[in-house]
Order: structure tokens, then sequence, then C-alpha cells
């Protein structure tokens, strides 16, 4: 694996998003104010299974999670799994909220906020999967720093998969493809690509949940793409 380093632009320190768009309705807003507090990640110290969920579940992470569709679906699919969601993005919390609120998902804890945050206070190893569905493809080259795939976020990641863990990508932004399959080829032996054929990247594979945004780029006609790692 390529170590990153102090100063290099393959580190990244932090995420790049709005945090807010259009102003919240009255509901959503009441879910922030009282339903958030109550499933929201502590604050500081270690997250383990045990701290969120009171037993040694599996857990998933999801970076980055839009509206919630893929993690609440994930959580109703998996309920002795637990969840965590990180979204810096005020409306797609609130959304998220409503997900969670209408299907009575007790396994979920959300994060407001940058997911390396989250991602550092977690025990090496410790995951079971993790997800990065339809990021921000920073398109222009001057802004490929602040790609989420990059070689410091993804050797985080790497630490805290569990051997055998899985990492899932999707995007449908033929420039952050190409970004993601060269990057991940300088972690290969650490995260390894599980691709045979042109199916296993082209069509999701069996419990992957559509997002609305592999959904609209469909709809649009643009291709998305499935990619899946596992952590050896």
């Amino acid at each position: 694996m390529t170590a990153a380093k102090v100063g290099d632009p393959t580190t990244l320190n932090r995420l790049y998003g709005r945090s807010s768009g259009h102003k919240l309705r009255a509901q959503q807003q009441q879910l922030i104010d009282t339903l958030l507090p109550q499933i929201a990640v502590p604050e500081d110290g270690e997250i383990t299974s045990a701290r969120l969920f009171g037993d040694a579940r599996p857990l998933h992470f999801e970076i980055g999670f839009g509206g919630g569709e893929h993690l609440a679906d994930r959580a109703d699919l998996l309920p002795d799994h637990g969840f965590i969601g990180c979204e810096p993005f005020l409306n797609g919390m609130a959304t998220a909220l409503t997900h969670i609120r209408d299907r009575h998902l007790a396994n979920v804890r959300l994060h407001m906020g940058d997911a390396l945050d989250v991602l550092r206070r977690l025990p090496d190893a410790s995951l079971t999967m993790a997800y990065l569905l339809h990021p921000d493809p920073w398109p222009k080259a001057r802004h490929a720093k602040r790609r989420m795939v990059n070689d410091g976020p993804l050797a985080l990641i790497a630490s805290k998969l569990k051997p055998g863990g899985e990492l899932r990508i999707a995007t449908d932004h033929p420039t952050y493809l190409d970004w993601t399959l060269m990057v991940m080829q300088r972690h290969t032996g650490t995260l390894d690509w599980l691709a045979e054929k042109p199916k296993n990247f082209l069509e999701p594979s069996g419990g992957w949940v559509e997002t609305r945004y592999g959904a609209k780029a469909r709809r649009e006609g643009r291709r998305p793409y499935y990619l899946r790692y596992r952590r050896t």
C-alpha cells in the first residue's frame, strides 16, 4: 500500500461539500431537533458496537448517505447488524431521519458531519462493510485531492475493515471511475477488487440497494458502475 504523507495531495484530512440547501419543513426540523439527538453517534471517545447498540453485532459504515434510502434499506434488511451513517448535508439528514422514523429502525446511528472524524474513532478491524456510493466526483483536476477515493482515506478505511470485510463504491461519473480504478490499484493486496468479468461491476450484486443517485443516472442515460473490494 502507498502510505499517504503529510502535505501529500493524496492525503485528505476533511471532506468537502455543502452543508445545507432549501429550508426544512416543520416536521423535518422536528426530527433534527428530537430524533437525531437520540440516535447520534457520541461526540467523543471510542465508537464500538457495544457502545452504540449494547452488543457485538457486525458494523456497517456509510460515507455520505445522501437521502439515506440505501442506509435505511440495508438496515431494514439486516436488523441484527448495526449501521453508522455520516452525512454533512442537513437536508439529506432530515430525509434519512424520516426513513428511520417511518420504518422504526433501531439499528442505525447517525453523524451530521465529516465521516473521517468518526472513522478515526473506530477500533481497527471493527467494520464488516463500508459504503461510498455516488460521492461528489470533483471532476476538475485541481480538485482531485478533495475526492474521498485517495490514498489517505483508503488506508484509513482499510484499517477499520475486518479481514474479509468489504468496501463498496458506486459512481456514474467516468472521471471518477477512472480515478478510482487507478488509485485502487495501489492498494491491491490490502483491498482487492472482486471482479472477474464485466457483469461483476456493470450490475449491482445481491443485497446491493440502488440509491436515488444511481436511479437518476439510469434515467438520464448514464451507466452506474459498482465496485466491490475485499480487505485481505
